[in-house]
Order: structure tokens, then sequence, then C-alpha cells
């Protein structure tokens, strides 16, 4: 199993950078590996969320400044809400329970901001903090679980296409989680103290408040 990291030199990578631990990882040992690397924050909400806030857009510029790499604030307000929240509500005004993380991997990370990466920067891949990973076979490239199988988040990725698959690359995928801290400590990066978050992003206070301001 193989993280994607080889073979690395003189290409140009965009990192999907968030302010936390595992994205702020990803970019280090995309820089350590020696590919021109770039991070890239998205602006989900105008009015910011957990992963999208003015703290950790701060944090984000932080970390790159620490790697010394360019980094980039793009928006995508509005495909988020159309894309990801709508289809949020829709769902359950249907009945049915939906998961955002598996459509927005789809439709936003993997979606918009690879086609952004490419098109803007001229990006040869793109990097995120997921803890999966791939290989490439002969009948195309599979998607496996990340080496920490408690922090796994390859269920959230099975819609991903093999077009988008051969233009990921998950460095954190080879790793546990406290792996990933020590790294963060020994690249010198501002995340380290950082808690963790379970709950959807768009919705911070928890998605039955969320769902009464919406639907009611």
């Amino acid at each position: 199993m193989v993280s994607g990291l080889n073979n690395l030199a003189g290409k140009k990578v965009v990192v999907g950078m968030s302010g936390g631990l595992d994205s702020s990882v990803a970019a280090a040992l995309i820089k350590r590996a020696g590919a021109e690397t770039i991070g890239v924050m998205l602006k989900l909400e105008k009015t910011g969320n957990r992963c999208c806030s003015l703290a950790t857009e701060k944090r984000a510029r932080l970390v790159a400044e620490e790697l010394k790499i360019p980094f980039y604030l793009l928006s995508a307000e509005k495909i988020f809400q159309e894309e990801v929240i709508d289809d949020f509500l829709a769902e359950y005004q249907a009945g049915r329970t939906p998961n955002p993380c598996v459509v927005c991997n789809k439709k936003i990370k993997f979606g918009f901001l690879l086609a952004q990466a490419q098109k803007i920067f001229g990006a040869d891949y793109l990097s995120t903090g997921h803890y999966a990973r791939t290989k490439k076979k002969r009948d195309g490239i599979h998607l496996y679980r990340g080496k920490d199988k408690k922090k796994d988040q390859s269920y959230f990725l099975w819609r991903l296409n093999q077009e988008q698959l051969a233009k990921i690359i998950f460095p954190v995928g080879d790793y546990t989680k406290n792996e990933v801290r020590q790294l963060a400590e020994k690249f010198n990066l501002p995340v380290t103290a950082l808690a963790e978050s379970q709950e959807v992003c768009f919705a911070p206070d928890g998605v039955k408040d969320f769902l009464r301001q919406k639907l009611t």
C-alpha cells in the first residue's frame, strides 16, 4: 500500500487545508516529498462554520507560513449551499437520512476543488488529510481503509470515480492519528493541541437544531 508520496518531485500539488491537524500534516508531507505545494482553503459559508471560520483560516495561514508554501482562500459558498445543504434538507423532507460528508467529498472536495486546482493552479494532484489509501492495479485504482482503522474515512469516499482517484493523494492514510500528531510536532505545526469535532460542519449545534431552524 502506498500513500502516493513517491515520485512527486517537480509535480504541483494543491492541498485542501482546513486549519486542522490532518490536512496540515498532509501539506507538510507533500512538501517534504519535493512537490511544489500550494495550500487552498474552501470558504463554504458566508457566516463561517466550524471548518472555515476566521480562526481556522488563521491557523491554516500560520501552517502555510511555517511550511513556506503559498496559501489561497477559495469561495465555494454557492455550490456548497446547492449541492450539500439543500440536498441535506431535501433528503430529510423526503423521509431519508442523508450523509452530507459523502456528498461533500464527491461534489465539493473532489469535484469542485479538484477542478479548480487543475484550472487555476495547473495542479497535477490534489491532496487532503483523509485517513484513506489508494493503490493502482491492472483493473484500476482501488480505495482502501487507512492504517488507523478507528479514524478510517474511506467510507466517505466510496462515490469517487476513477478519474478522481487518479488525481488524489492521501498522505496521512499510512499513519495512525497518534503518529500524525507526532509528525505535527516534528514539523512544528501550530495544530497539535486541537480537539477533534464529530458534528456536521454546517450544524455545529446539532442536526436537530439545524433542521428546526431551516424547516420550521
